[in-house]
């Protein structure tokens, strides 16, 4: 049986934490930041944990 292959869009967007969380980044701070607050940039520019509900999936794709 061959290998399994993870998926490499998913390895460029998440990684795993120390205590096994995965973490991710928000959406939304690419381009057109004009019209977002001050108050929202700076929400998203810190890292998030990826929602129980997603976890698996994420997992699967990661080959964990």
């Amino acid at each position: 049986m061959p290998k399994m292959k993870s998926n490499s869009s998913a390895k460029k967007r998440f990684k795993i934490s120390g205590s096994g969380h995965i973490k991710r980044k928000h959406a939304f701070k690419s381009h057109i930041l004009t019209k977002k607050s001050k108050k929202r940039k700076r929400h998203i520019t810190h890292a998030a944990s990826v929602h129980p509900t997603n976890m698996k999936r994420v997992r699967a794709m990661l080959c964990i």
